[in-house]
């Protein structure tokens, strides 16, 4: 029998409503008990936690792994090796692999190939369309039984309302969630940025954000006609959380995400960074408004969870004119230190509800097992430290792309260590 005691820390559980200093201890990858003064007994291991937080596992329900198909951008062991380093236990990945996900064969191999590296646990989505096309249903049965958690054909939306439809009914029967990029084609299809005053003044075509909120309202209508669960990724306008936000009022299936980078970063900073094409992602950087609009959903509830949108690029690929530029960043390394200095420290939201959303919120929203450290569940556990202060430095990264707007960023707090089932990770 293994056993572990992770002793003196702050246990942050919101899936238990626990905020306490509380001792845990683990036997055989699952929690046995929490409480004051445990003891490890004969042959066991303790980790000390005093003045660390302890936290159940933090997930990342939106990353793009790159492989199959683009392993020069990242791989499945970079990229859960990133997700350790960052405090992550578990990411699921989105299916605009090459070839997409969208068969058993394809979420069989990222299966397998992430049961070999054990650095963080791997949850396939697998795609909606075949081929991420748009025009036919994927056989979302077979992938679901291969072990896909989610269905989406995220890096597009979903054009289709008779698609959309199909896929709300179809994935009841299996019991997972639908998750929409939401984006009208069109309306901005060139856009490269926000549309809006900076836009305007930079010459830049703009993407405006009536084109997520149609896409969210018509699939808001949709779910109220299907039933089942639909989830909005990378949601990044202030009428978009609106709309989800009264769809909630009335017990719809309905749950979304944020990113850092929206909850931090507006569109000025295309203009500030000289046109960096770090600030180029999709959704754009949105208005100031926006932005004060999505923290406001964090404060009342309406957020279920902060997402990084992984999303590696090559050095090479971004080194171009911004518009010519593939949209996306990397953030497994950097949301929760983020979420730490520039959320918590500033007061815009609870260490708790911090948690909330990088942990209990995601693994709800995913219906997977994990968000909380009740004795039974599965011990998958991160410790992190809110003092130290480390400045943002991409050549430290694990991932193998450095494609990031924080580069150089001073934030104060960081992981320690994650345990899967009871066992530290190790990167060196």
């Amino acid at each position: 029998m293994e056993r572990l005691l992770i002793q003196g820390g702050r246990l942050v559980d919101p899936g238990q409503g626990v905020d306490d200093r509380l001792d845990i201890l683990i036997e055989d990858g699952r929690v046995e008990r929490i409480g004051k003064g445990l003891k490890a007994g004969r042959g066991g291991e303790t980790v000390e936690a005093e003045g660390l937080i302890v936290a159940p596992g933090l997930i990342d329900m939106h990353v793009h792994l790159r492989e199959p198909g683009q392993e020069y951008k990242e791989t499945i062991e970079s990229g859960t090796r990133a997700a350790a380093a960052g405090g992550f236990t578990a990411v699921a990945c989105m299916p605009n692999t090459q070839p997409p996900n969208d068969s058993r064969p394809v979420t069989e191999a990222i299966l397998k190939e992430a049961n070999r590296h054990g650095y963080a646990r791997v949850y396939p989505i697998g795609a909606i369309s075949k081929g991420q096309k748009g025009e036919r249903l994927a056989e979302v049965g077979e992938m679901v039984r291969a072990g896909v958690v989610a269905i989406s054909d995220d890096g597009w939306p979903v054009m289709s309302p008779e698609l959309m439809r199909s896929a709300l009914l179809y994935a009841q029967h299996f019991g997972v969630p639908v998750i929409q990029h939401a984006e009208d084609l069109g309306l901005g299809a060139d856009g490269v940025m926000h549309e809006g005053e900076w836009s305007a003044r930079l010459g830049l075509p703009g993407l405006p954000g009536a084109a997520e909120d149609l896409m969210v309202a018509r699939d808001i209508l949709l779910l109220e006609q299907t039933g089942g669960r639909y989830h909005v990724a990378h949601l990044s306008t202030a009428r978009s959380l609106e709309l989800v936000r009264e769809g909630k009022s009335r017990d719809l299936g309905l749950t979304c995400e944020v990113t850092p980078h929206h909850l931090l970063l507006t569109d000025r900073e295309v203009a500030d960074s000289d046109f960096s094409t770090q600030t180029k992602m999709k959704p754009p950087l949105r208005s100031e408004s926006d932005r004060l609009a999505l923290i406001a959903g964090l404060q009342d509830g309406t957020v279920d969870a902060i997402a990084s949108d992984h999303a590696p690029h090559h050095a090479d690929e971004k080194d171009v004119e911004f518009s010519a530029a593939p949209f996306g960043i990397v953030g497994l390394e950097t949301t929760l230190a983020l979420g730490l200095d520039r959320l918590v420290r500033a007061d815009l939201v609870s260490l708790y509800r911090l948690v909330e959303l990088l942990s209990t919120g995601p693994a709800r929203a995913l219906g997977i097992e994990g968000g909380r450290l009740a004795p039974g569940d599965v011990a998958d556990v991160t410790l992190f430290d809110t003092e130290p202060r480390r400045m943002v430095s991409p050549k430290r990264f694990q991932s193998r792309s450095r494609n990031t707007p924080f580069l150089g960023w001073r934030l104060r707090g960081r992981p320690v260590a994650t345990f899967l089932a009871g066992r530290r990770v190790e990167l060196s």
